[in-house]
């Protein structure tokens, strides 16, 4: 088979590392790829930001499957525009993928199909959200309705603060027009889950339970990031809550999605807080998590080009899904002032030296090689994926590599997995 993976990132590095172990493979294109991924699939030379063009490629390239990485390329129709060149693509379409594309809409969504979520109200004028916020007086979280990079969200505690986030969105467009529309939400308390899910539309099949860690500095403090590293399995969902999530959301999800006449079909992320009256969804994403993917793909024993066959072809009851023992930690390694401004083409040290690690996995997420160095590419630079006999193991290894490779401004979170650890 011909496999297209569209992107450039960690995640698109950690499928890329999957896909190329299948021997359904004949072939693995990445558009538009990067320096470390060109190791295990062909660069597509293509206009990556235009999905007519990528779709063009694929047609004429005879793609038999293509997986899309970013949410960006999903909400821009690009499985659309390949099914009408008739190559599959392991995704939803675009008005499906408007679960992660507009927060309005999923929060809408959500409310007629009964799938627990938090209390919200909508605004698109600056003067009504900031006179709802002085009328609710209690903890919220302020949404901007589109993509922002995983980093759209704000959680405030005082009335300043919640108006403060409204006028960065809104007033000052800190993420640009996604911030026209916003949702200001009940703020909920417990603790957040990621749990991925694959859909053929009408069956689903949950992956393991991740944890991320958004914020940017230890102890769960500073702004929200893409992510700053994760974990599997997370065991604060427990089969029983498995089981509620199941039924409660994701199937829910799936039948609604059919009737209103957009089968989802790709990797469903139900981002979770597990609150004391039960699992309630903070947030949809339509795509491989980043990292989660690079923590469950490893634990992952089955052939993920037979799973998104069995997708496309609506047959993904007929599979069922093994996992190696054992966990994966995440660490990111990122560049000094993400998710701000930082700066790149700092030379990385320490590279060959932490490949050598037994049971760790590097993949690359903001890196370029120039003249035969490595030299950081962007804010998170690289994802330290550690397997172990269990989490302390995992991290042990992770952690290890993270302490090796170094760049000038180099920094990490050095309490992934706190509360896993914690429940111990």
């Amino acid at each position: 088979m011909r496999i297209l993976i569209i992107g450039s990132g960690g995640r698109e590095h950690a499928l890329a590392w999957k896909i190329a172990q299948s021997p359904l493979v004949e072939k693995l294109y990445a558009a538009p790829g990067s320096d470390v991924m060109a190791a295990l699939a062909e660069p597509v030379m293509v206009d990556s930001n235009s999905v007519e063009a990528l779709a063009d490629w694929a047609e004429e390239n005879k793609i038999d499957i293509a997986v899309v990485g970013s949410e960006v390329y999903l909400s821009l129709g690009i499985t659309d525009a390949f099914s009408r060149r008739g190559v599959a693509m392991f995704g939803p379409s675009y008005q499906a993928a408007r679960l992660e594309s507009s927060k309005v809409f999923a929060k809408r969504f959500m409310t007629k199909y009964r799938i627990p979520t938090a209390r919200f109200e909508v605004f698109d004028q600056l003067t009504d959200a900031m006179d709802y916020i002085q009328a609710v007086n209690s903890p919220l979280v302020i949404k901007a309705d589109g993509l922002a990079a995983g980093k759209g969200v704000i959680v405030t505690d005082t009335i300043a603060e919640a108006q403060t986030a409204v006028d960065q969105i809104m007033g000052q467009r800190l993420y640009g027009d996604a911030g026209k529309v916003v949702l200001v939400e009940e703020r909920l308390y417990g603790e957040e889950v990621s749990l991925l899910a694959i859909s053929d539309g009408t069956h689903i099949l949950p992956l393991i339970p991740a944890q991320d860690h958004k914020r940017v500095f230890v102890g769960d403090h500073g702004p929200n990031t893409g992510g700053m590293g994760a974990y599997a399995p997370a065991s604060v969902l427990t089969p029983e809550l498995l089981t509620k999530v199941e039924e409660d959301i994701l199937r829910p999800v799936i039948k609604g999605m059919a009737n209103e006449g957009y089968p989802y079909v790709g990797i469903l992320y139900a981002g979770l807080m597990l609150t004391d009256s039960g699992p309630k969804v903070i947030e949809f994403n339509v795509r491989f998590g980043d990292p989660e993917a690079q923590v469950i793909l490893p634990l992952l024993r089955n052939d993920l080009v037979e799973l998104m066959q069995a997708t496309l072809h609506q047959e993904l009851h007929l599979q069922r899904l093994d996992w190696k023992k054992g966990a994966s930690a995440c660490v990111v390694l990122a560049s000094e002032g993400y998710p701000g401004s930082y700066e790149v083409g700092k030379e990385i040290f320490g590279l060959a030296a932490a490949e050598n690690i037994h049971n760790l996995l590097i993949f690359h997420a903001g890196t370029k090689s120039k003249r035969g160095k490595w030299r950081t590419a962007g804010g998170r630079v690289l994802n330290l994926v550690g397997l172990g006999s269990d989490l302390p193991a995992a991290l042990k290894v992770a952690y290890q590599g993270a302490n090796l490779i170094n760049f000038q401004g180099a920094y990490y979170r050095s309490d992934i997995g706190w509360r896993e650890l914690a429940r111990k």
